[in-house]
C-alpha cells in the first residue's frame, strides 16, 4: 500500500513510501515499511541498542495505530530508524495516553523497517477486526518535515484522527 504526503507538508525530496500489514494469526501483526528514493537527503537517526524511547515522532519515524473495531481505545506504535521504538495505549482520541505493554520484534535494513507485534497476552484483541492507521514522519536534512499516511483527514496532519484508520484487518481463524 502506498502512503501519500499530506498536501500541507510537501516533501522536497523524491521519495516512495509503502507499507505492508499482515495479520495471519489472531494475535499477530506484521508490518513492513519501505522508504525509497533520495535517502541521503532525509534524517535517519543512527542505529543504537533496541529499546523503548519517547519522542520518536519528532524526526523520521514509522507509525502504526491499531483500534479494535467498535471500540474507542487504541494503540500507537512508533518505530525509529535507530531501532528505538515506543508503544502507547489511548482510551479515546488523544485521551488517556500511557505506555502500552506491547514490545515489537523490530529491525531495519536500509530503508526497510520490519516489526512483528505479538498480542498473545491481550486476548481481548484476538477476535476483533482491527482498524489500522499507517503513517510515516519524514524529516529532511534541512529540518523540513512531511507527514505521510494511507489517508489524511481534512486540515492539518493528525495521525490519531479516525479518518487515518483506513485499513481493516479481519481476525483470521485461530490456528
Amino acid at each position: 500500500m502506498l502512503l501519500t504526503c499530506h498536501p500541507d507538508t510537501p516533501c522536497s525530496t523524491d521519495l516512495f513510501i509503502s507499507v505492508d500489514a499482515i495479520r495471519n494469526r489472531p494475535e499477530l501483526l506484521y508490518l513492513r515499511f519501505i522508504i525509497d528514493g533520495d535517502m541521503d537527503k532525509i534524517v535517519m537517526p543512527p542505529r543504537r541498542t533496541l529499546g523503548r524511547t519517547d519522542g520518536l515522532w519528532q524526526t523520521t519515524c514509522c507509525e502504526a495505530f491499531l483500534k479494535p473495531e467498535g471500540r474507542r481505545d487504541y494503540l500507537e506504535f512508533n518505530l525509529s530508524p535507530s531501532t528505538a521504538w515506543a508503544s502507547y495505549q489511548f482510551d479515546d482520541y488523544r485521551a488517556g495516553m500511557r505506555e502500552a505493554d506491547a514490545a515489537p520484534n523490530f529491525d531495519r535494513v536500509g530503508g526497510i523497517f520490519q516489526a512483528m507485534f505479538d498480542f498473545t497476552d491481550q486476548p481481548d484483541l484476538h477476535d476483533a477486526a482491527w482498524r489500522v492507521g499507517l503513517s510515516v514522519v519524514i524529516e529532511e536534512k534541512g529540518g523540513t518535515k512531511s507527514y505521510w499516511a494511507l489517508a489524511h483527514p481534512p486540515g492539518k496532519p493528525d495521525f490519531h484522527h479516525p479518518d487515518c484508520f483506513a485499513l481493516t484487518l479481519g481476525a483470521p481463524p485461530a490456528a
